[in-house]
């Protein structure tokens, strides 16, 4: 007889990334339009020349990304439709603890989740992958 024994175990996930339409993002692709814009060019004759223009470029672009990046735990209670004016709305109703604010906070919760999973809802329609996929993202 051979026992096993399986451990329980709770692995912290992980990831980096700008949130669409923040200040961030704004800020990120400022950054990246500006390093274009200063790139010199002029002396591109050789190979070796091409070869450290891009790699300034790519390290100056993963620079921008790595100041403006957001890292984010996901968690099994992490929920994808979140996004910042979510945040700011339950921030404004803790602080103000007033009914109306609960009442903006719950319609903007609805709304947020209506134009997420509508938008998913459409992107696998969209893809080819049939209604049996569509199905079974649905009961999920």
């Amino acid at each position: 007889m051979v026992t096993i024994s399986i451990v329980k175990e709770h692995v912290n996930l992980t990831k980096c990334l700008i949130s669409k339409d923040s200040e961030e993002e704004s800020s990120f692709i400022n950054d990246v339009s500006l390093v274009f814009r200063s790139l010199n060019m002029s002396n591109i004759s050789y190979s070796t020349s091409l070869d450290k223009i891009i790699n300034d470029l790519v390290q100056e672009i993963e620079n921008a990304w790595e100041k403006h990046l957001k890292i984010v735990k996901i968690t099994k209670h992490s929920k994808s439709w979140w996004d910042n004016k979510c945040s700011s709305d339950l921030e404004k109703y803790r602080m103000l603890k007033s009914l109306e604010d609960w009442k903006a906070f719950q319609r903007m919760v609805k709304n947020t989740k209506c134009v997420f999973f509508d938008l998913k809802i459409q992107e696998i329609a969209n893809k080819k992958q049939g209604l049996w996929k569509l199905m079974n993202w649905v009961h999920k």
